[in-house]
């Protein structure tokens, strides 16, 4: 495969390689702010959500599982269709179907309108992918890592708003269509300005998309995630969760072969088993378990009751975005601070420090839960873990690989990461399960502090995996 340098088509804007970072960046920082803001808004909302559809936890966590699924598929494929035909032309068509997605979500009628919803927003976890390709085409790797960093800062800002902002305009209001209205406007409006002054990646790959890739990895992936979430009970071994599971793992060893025979890849599978990426591969993976994992989750174990449950604190939704605002400002500090970090130790230490704070904060949920000021603390340190985790991540990958793979190589770690969380919420929804309290017909407390220890199981994990990486520090 070759790469060749191509004029931006008509319109684009020129920068010279030696461009500011903010001359480049721009308007990306508002989409990914737009990014934090869909992502985490509602989370808050979720225990409301769920009483409104009148949907009990399995059915919530298809709410988020459903969204999960979709960006697991989406981010290679946008990547790969950014780096043959331009990341800022994918990205407009990123964010044209998330903004009608969460228009669709906000306005959606029933249950299954909202899945399609959640759905068309699969996209939102290409947009900075295609950011970072786009950036990495266009500055010098030291102003590329700057650059980074402010995106990955933008969308910890954004979800540090979406939160808070979610939850004054639900107790504001008390309606939770207007609510969710909110973040649709502002997804409509990033359409419209990424036409403005967004410039345009030079470098093109040459050949075409693995159609017959991305049907494979669809078909595995939804069967993986359908066996997982159909054993929330706890019935592991029934026919409706190891049929899915035996299909999904028979489509992905298929798709294994097919990419390894292909000339043109969706995923380049040797590079993702390669001794130097392999094990920051594994990392996403274990990244996505308890960061996505663990929303829905704590949420819910916000709002429980404790006079039904004997756990929680019975939160409004702008109670639980309050407690959920130390996580986001701890984000955005650790995403912000990434390169400051970095440059004293380097990218892979501080790798390993993020993995182990948020560890030890996972722990300090499942032994110390009680009081508020307990999680919001926790919460804090966690958002500071995850933040530098999310600064530090993407740079070590796409630094690893050929600048006209850029796009896909980024687009694999998203994805890759995005699995995990989807996998997570099914197998977390089952670890609930199988905690059932009959006389409330909620999980017990032991099935929060198991899932807390297994969170922090996958961040300790992560953090070996880290340990045992080689990467040259560029």
């Amino acid at each position: 495969m070759t790469a060749t340098a191509t004029p931006p088509p008509s319109g684009a804007t020129e920068q010279p390689l030696s461009a500011s970072v903010t001359a480049v960046v721009g308007l990306l920082i508002l989409f990914e702010v737009t990014s934090g803001f869909l992502q985490v808004g509602l989370a808050p909302l979720l225990p409301d959500l769920a009483d409104h559809l009148g949907i009990g936890s399995a059915a919530l966590n298809w709410v988020v599982s459903v969204q999960l699924l979709a960006a697991a598929v989406c981010v290679p494929l946008f990547g790969r269709l950014g780096d043959l035909y331009g990341h800022r032309r994918m990205l407009r068509v990123a964010l044209a179907l998330i903004a009608v997605g969460t228009l669709v979500v906000a306005l959606a009628p029933d249950y299954a309108t909202l899945l399609a919803g959640r759905v068309l927003q699969g996209p939102i976890a290409a947009l900075l992918p295609l950011e970072i390709a786009l950036v990495r085409d266009r500055l010098p790797v030291a102003d590329a890592r700057r650059a980074i960093a402010r995106l990955v800062g933008a969308l910890t800002l954004g979800a540090m708003a979406g939160g808070v902002v979610m939850g004054l305009v639900d107790t504001a209001f008390g309606n939770l269509r207007l609510t969710l209205l909110v973040p649709a406007v502002l997804a409509v409006i990033c359409v419209p300005v990424s036409f403005v002054a967004v410039p345009e990646s030079r470098i093109r790959a040459g050949g075409r998309v693995d159609w017959a890739g991305v049907v494979l990895l669809s078909g595995a992936m939804v069967a993986l995630l359908g066996g997982v979430s159909g054993a929330e009970g706890g019935s592991w071994g029934s026919a409706r969760v190891l049929g899915p599971l035996v299909l999904g793992l028979a489509l992905l060893a298929v798709w294994v072969l097919v990419e390894l025979r292909s000339s043109e890849p969706l995923v380049d599978v040797r590079a993702l088993a390669a001794r130097t990426t392999a094990p920051f591969y594994c990392a996403s993976f274990l990244f996505g378990v308890f960061y996505f994992g663990s929303q829905a989750p704590n949420s819910t174990f916000y709002a429980a009751d404790p006079e039904a449950t004997g756990y929680g604190f019975g939160l409004s939704a702008l109670s639980i975005s309050l407690v959920l605002l130390p996580g986001a400002l701890g984000s955005v500090v650790g995403s912000l601070g990434t390169a400051a970090v970095a440059k004293r130790i380097g990218y892979r230490p501080t790798l390993m420090a993020a993995f182990g704070l948020v560890a030890l904060t996972f722990l300090q949920f499942a032994l110390l839960h009680d009081e508020i000021w307990q999680m919001a603390a926790g919460s804090a340190f966690t958002g500071l873990g995850i933040g530098l985790a999310l600064g530090a991540m993407p740079t070590v990958i796409v630094e690893a690989s050929d600048p006209s793979r850029s796009g896909i190589s980024a687009a694999l770690y998203n994805n890759v990461k995005t699995l995990g969380g989807a996998v997570a919420g099914g197998v977390f929804a089952s670890l609930l399960g199988a905690f059932l309290v009959e006389s409330t017909g909620e999980p017990g407390e032991g099935g929060y502090e198991a899932l807390w220890l297994v969170a922090s199981a996958a961040a300790l994990i992560a953090l070996a995996a880290t340990a045992f990486s080689r990467r040259r520090e560029g």
